[in-house]
């Protein structure tokens, strides 16, 4: 059994899927030597949902053959019960959707596909296999690396004081991420993609930002200084 695994939110596959570089997961599963899994509530919002949709029909089908390629594995691979991910998936959301506070209510920060990849994240570091989530979306990330910052944000962006049970930061403190643009980073060192002319890189990191990936300009210069 390999001991390391990316889990995939849906976000993550879509970008890939808009940009039409979803074949460059088939080149990183050659040389990663462990899993890439992905989730019931993931595979229903990539394929589920939007293969009855006339415009996202053709990017759901290349995600459903990634999974029956088995490039895309899930759960029964590691061994995840229905039940166990469930009773996760149900903590995650209520501890995550309890955080923070304002005009008389809680903020609903995540949906089921991101708590869904967080379960399954603790499960495996549970069972000593070193993971990582892909997601591109910021909230759950900041969640994760600095809900200090996200408590700032949330506050700016809705214009109004909110309180914050920090007491619940523990819960995601431990969780490791990465987004399409790092994909596609390594990817492209790994001279795994099939483009010469022009300057590659910077079109793969800032198409992934305009397809949803929470990337800075500042961590684009960055990360082509590296």
């Amino acid at each position: 059994m390999e001991k390391k695994a990316i889990v995939f939110d849906s976000g993550t596959l879509i970008n890939l899927s808009m940009n039409g570089l979803l074949d460059i997961l088939r080149e990183l599963k050659k040389i990663f030597n462990g899993k890439f899994l992905i989730t019931e509530d993931v595979k229903y919002e990539t394929f589920g949902r939007p293969v009855k949709i006339k415009k996202f029909e053709l990017g759901a089908l290349r995600i459903k053959q990634l999974i029956d390629d088995k490039i895309l594995e899930m759960l029964s691979s590691f061994n995840i019960s229905h039940q166990e991910i469930e009773a996760e998936i149900r903590r995650f959301l209520d501890i995550s959707n309890k955080t923070f506070y304002a005009r008389n209510e809680y903020i609903r920060l995540i949906d089921r596909g991101e708590a869904s990849c967080l379960a399954v994240s603790k499960i495996l570091s549970e069972r000593g296999i070193k993971n990582v989530i892909s997601i591109d979306e910021r909230t759950t990330r900041m969640l994760g690396e600095k809900p200090e910052n996200l408590h700032r944000l949330l506050e700016s962006k809705l214009h109004t004081k909110i309180e914050a049970n920090r007491n619940n930061y523990k819960f995601f403190k431990d969780f490791k991420f990465i987004r399409s643009s790092e994909l596609l980073y390594i990817a492209y060192k790994k001279r795994l993609i099939n483009l010469k002319n022009g300057e590659v890189l910077d079109a793969l990191l800032f198409a992934a930002k305009f397809k949803g990936c929470a990337i800075s300009y500042e961590e684009i210069q960055e990360m082509k200084r590296m």
